[in-house]
């Protein structure tokens, strides 16, 4: 058995739902009622059939503002919730702003671009990046984390809801501890993993300390810590945005894009390309007024 939510927050029309019932019923699926998650905003349809050809005919909708996640029904709110924090749980990638300190985010920003659709080895990309920052004040990472991260839009929502409903969370990046604890902190994260810069004489050396937070590191730790909560990965929720999040999305239970860069979204079980992280809730089947709002 499987469950397709449908997701566009006060957009959500009867029409669009019945267009998704035809759609899955002309396919073959054996479909139930519906179910209104929460009315205008988000709608459950259970159905039999294929995981695959189901979410290939629904993706074929064009509404605009519709986002569909399509799952087993059996496993669907899940236990531990393993996030990026760079474009995921933050509105920025941390070093592009920290270049712009510097004076050279366009240099930056193009190795990040290039390292998050894939098309770089993220390890030696990040090495590359911090070795232009050598130089740069200590001080300077407290000075941009406060001007310029901010939480994305619903991150303390679902990492709150999640807990309050027995869920533990880890924050992994590939950025920096002096972003990532601040922000785990803020949001509310259980246990909070990312890189360690070099710190000489109150000045950044351009290195980072080993070992690096890399793909590898962010699918073992989602796999450590399902067995350390005694967890089956299908217990389990990972979303990201870039290709580093590529093993970890896709060993996940349900394995999330958040607004992606093309290799996660075609790689991920589900995209959000249209709402902000309350979305992850509607797709585990929490009604809005089950959420705790950050």
């Amino acid at each position: 058995m499987f469950v397709a939510t449908l997701i566009a927050a006060g957009k959500l029309t009867d029409e669009v739902v019945r267009e998704a019932i035809d759609r899955l019923d002309a396919t073959g699926h054996d479909v139930g009622a519906p179910h209104w998650l929460d009315v205008g905003d988000a709608a459950d349809i259970v159905f039999e059939g294929s995981l695959v050809s189901a979410r290939a005919e629904l993706a074929l909708m064009d509404h605009g503002s519709l986002d569909t996640i399509v799952q087993p029904q059996g496993d669907r709110t899940k236990k531990l919730i393993i996030a990026d924090m760079d474009s995921t749980m933050i509105t920025v990638e941390c070093i592009d702003e920290l270049a712009d300190y510097a004076g050279l985010k366009p240099e930056i920003a193009a190795i990040t671009e290039r390292a998050m659709r894939g098309d770089l080895d993220f390890r030696a990309a990040l090495i590359e990046r911090v070795g232009l920052l050598a130089g740069m004040p200590e001080a300077t990472l407290v000075e941009c984390r406060m001007e310029r991260v901010k939480l994305t839009r619903g991150a303390r929502t679902l990492v709150q809801t999640m807990k309050a409903h027995g869920a533990h969370s880890v924050l992994v990046s590939g950025g920096f501890m002096p972003f990532a604890g601040p922000v785990g902190e803020a949001i509310g994260f259980d246990k909070v993993l990312a890189n360690e810069l070099e710190i000489h004489d109150g000045k950044l050396t351009g290195k980072v300390i080993e070992p690096i937070v890399d793909s590898a590191a962010k699918l073992e730790t989602l796999k450590a810590e399902a067995a350390k909560h005694g967890l089956p990965l299908a217990d389990t929720l990972a979303v990201g945005d870039g290709a580093n999040d590529i093993p970890m999305i896709t060993s996940a239970g349900l394995g999330v894009g958040y607004y992606p860069h093309p290799a996660a979204g075609e790689a991920a079980a589900a995209v959000v390309r249209h709402h902000d992280l309350t979305a992850l809730l509607w797709a585990q089947g929490y009604p809005r007024r089950s959420w705790v709002l950050g």
